[in-house]
Order: C-alpha cells, then sequence, then structure tokens
C-alpha cells in the first residue's frame, strides 16, 4: 500500500479562514490539568481509530505522562452538551512552531460540519498559545501532518482553513 503523507503550514493568522459554525451546542475546552488517562481515551480509538489514527496506543503510562506533562502541550476537548466529541493537541515547539500534533473526532460526531469547526478553533488557539505560556515565544508558524489514512476530507478541510502544503512525502506501507 502506498501512504502519502502532507505537512502543511501557516505563518500568519490572517491567513486562518475560518469554517461556518455546525449549529451545535459546541465547546472547546482546554484540560487545565495535563491528563494522561484524557489523551489515551481520546487516541484509544475513539478519535482516529476508523483511519489507524491510534498511534500513541503503544505508549506506556509514563510515556503518556511525559506527553502532557511537557511545557506548552495542550489538550483541547470539543464537546457536544457534555459529551466529547473530540479533540486536538498542540505542542510549542522551538522557534515560535506550534505543531497540531493530533486532531480528530470521535467517529459518532463525524459528517456534522464539526471538523473545520473544530480545526478553525484549533489554529486560533496555536496562534495565542503564547498567552497561556509566558515563557513561550509568540506564535509565528502553526504546522501539522495528515496522511493518506486520515480521513477522506481531512487535507481538504486543511486546505480550506489557510494552510499550505510545504513538503509531501510517499513511502510504501
Amino acid at each position: 500500500m502506498t501512504i502519502t503523507t502532507w505537512y502543511l503550514e501557516s505563518h500568519d493568522p490572517a491567513d486562518l479562514r475560518p469554517a461556518r459554525e455546525p449549529g451545535a451546542d459546541l465547546r472547546f475546552s482546554r484540560a487545565e490539568m495535563p491528563s494522561p488517562l484524557l489523551s489515551r481515551f481520546m487516541h484509544g480509538g475513539e478519535v482516529g481509530g476508523d483511519w489507524e489514527g491510534s498511534d500513541g496506543l503503544g505508549l506506556s503510562a509514563e510515556q503518556w505522562r511525559e506527553w502532557v506533562d511537557h511545557p506548552g502541550r495542550e489538550t483541547w476537548v470539543l464537546y457536544e452538551g457534555d459529551t466529547p466529541a473530540g479533540h486536538a493537541e498542540l505542542d510549542a515547539q522551538p522557534d515560535g512552531a506550534v505543531e497540531i500534533a493530533y486532531l480528530g473526532l470521535v467517529p459518532g460526531f463525524l459528517g456534522r460540519g464539526m471538523g473545520g469547526h473544530m480545526l478553525t478553533l484549533a489554529l486560533e488557539r496555536a496562534w495565542d498559545l503564547a498567552g497561556r505560556w509566558p515563557d513561550r515565544e509568540p506564535t509565528r508558524r502553526v504546522w501539522l501532518h495528515t496522511c493518506s489514512l486520515d480521513g477522506e476530507h481531512a487535507l481538504a478541510n486543511y486546505l480550506a482553513r489557510g494552510l499550505r502544503v510545504y513538503e509531501e512525502t510517499t513511502e510504501q506501507g
């Protein structure tokens, strides 16, 4: 099987083209206390499981703790009412870069226009991340990657929000 990976980025928050709001009772909340259990749960097939997206399942409890305890890493959860509908994990990196390390919806919430809205919110939070972490440089670049194993609309969603492909790789999987 051939797997294509696209690396996308933005260097200006003004490039963001917000998605329409889906009209549901949604809120996007930061997990104030880093929780390896929350991140593990969201990765454990709830988000991305249908698309081989559960790449963190082999991590030990200590590795999950190290992941969430890293300064400048944030877990954001999209809720519809009181039900988790998806999540995003932001990873502040050197030189003002922020990676959207994970982004995805729980399968029952797919196809309802929430993905573009959640990506919009995640991009906004990536751009203002330094305001929550005073020791961090202001964000100068937001980036992420997706691959041909992800949901069929993932790449189109990223492009529609104003991200640009800066690298593409192909490998046999």
